[in-house]
């Protein structure tokens, strides 16, 4: 949802530019900076944006820089009346002295600078010019992020390639892993009945074993886990608005899968795939938040 749009014009004596930048939100966050003169146009503005732009924080900035040569730039004036009150009542208080730090005080107090109530309307033609330098700063803005949406489509492939890669590798460990278990079980077992004199039941050892080591199996984990990668990648290929919110809930899905894999591990080699995985988890997921 990061994006960067910018677009202007130039009319009469000054250049008028218009600044689309958005970041990551859940909802549509729309501020303004804007000349005084577009404000009346400020909810026209708005219903331009409003569905193009579809949720992020968004920050629009309009203003106008006065071009060489042209009219002067209307400045506050200054309210005379209020800064001879001020000096005046300072002097009465101090012996008359008014060093010049106390002057820029004073310029700082109420009523010292006036706003300027001057009347300012922006004409047909130039509001014409307006409307189309806003609509080609929101192109400008949705190619960035049409551009930033390739990029993130590049990264997540290669992201779930490398989860897949990792998930191949834990195949080897898997095969030896339930083999390993059992003998240190029967091991164990053989020299608890050593010690206590009592014969074990090969029937029932074995009926525990099995269900002991259905605990420990990881091929569920595996399917679901290669399923969401799967499904991730389809919903990348869907267009429209919810896709980002589709790829959360697999990555979320995706974490679920990988934490029992995690759990189930009691081999350090499995753990250290595990971490792994969890780490690039974590980089898609950041990511994520960046699909509208």
């Amino acid at each position: 949802m990061t994006g960067y749009g910018k677009a202007e014009y130039i009319f009469s004596d000054h250049k008028t530019i218009v600044e689309i930048r958005s970041v990551n939100s859940k909802q549509l966050d729309l501020t303004w900076k804007m000349s005084s003169v577009f404000r009346d146009k400020e909810m026209d503005i708005r219903n331009m944006l409003t569905e193009p732009l579809l949720r992020g924080k968004i920050d629009v900035a309009i203003y106008t820089q006065q071009l060489e040569g042209g009219a002067a730039e209307t400045f506050t004036p200054i309210n005379w009346q209020a800064v001879q009150y001020y000096a005046d009542d300072y002097k009465a208080h101090s012996m008359g002295i008014l060093p010049p730090e106390v002057m820029a005080s004073i310029m700082r107090f109420p009523d010292v600078l006036k706003a300027n109530t001057q009347e300012v309307t922006l004409s047909d033609e130039e509001w014409s010019k307006l409307q189309t330098t806003i609509n080609e700063a929101l192109q400008n803005f949705l190619s960035f992020r049409i551009q930033e949406g390739a990029a993130l489509e590049h990264m997540f492939t290669e992201k779930l390639d490398d989860i897949t890669a990792l998930l191949a590798e834990v195949e080897p460990y898997e095969k030896g892993r339930v083999e390993n278990i059992k003998q240190h079980l029967i091991k164990n077992l053989d020299k608890l009945a050593e010690e206590t004199k009592q014969q074990i039941d090969k029937n029932r050892l074995e009926a525990e074993l099995i269900y002991y080591l259905e605990k420990l199996d990881i091929t569920e984990e595996k399917v679901r886990l290669t399923n969401h990668i799967r499904y991730f990648r389809e919903v990348m290929a869907e267009n429209g608005v919810g896709v980002g919110k589709k790829l959360g809930f697999i990555a979320q899905e995706m974490g679920r899968e990988i934490n029992t894999l995690g759990s189930k591990s009691n081999q350090s080699e499995m753990q250290i795939l595990v971490v792994k995985m969890k780490d690039i988890l974590e980089q898609i997921k950041e990511q994520v938040l960046n699909v509208l």
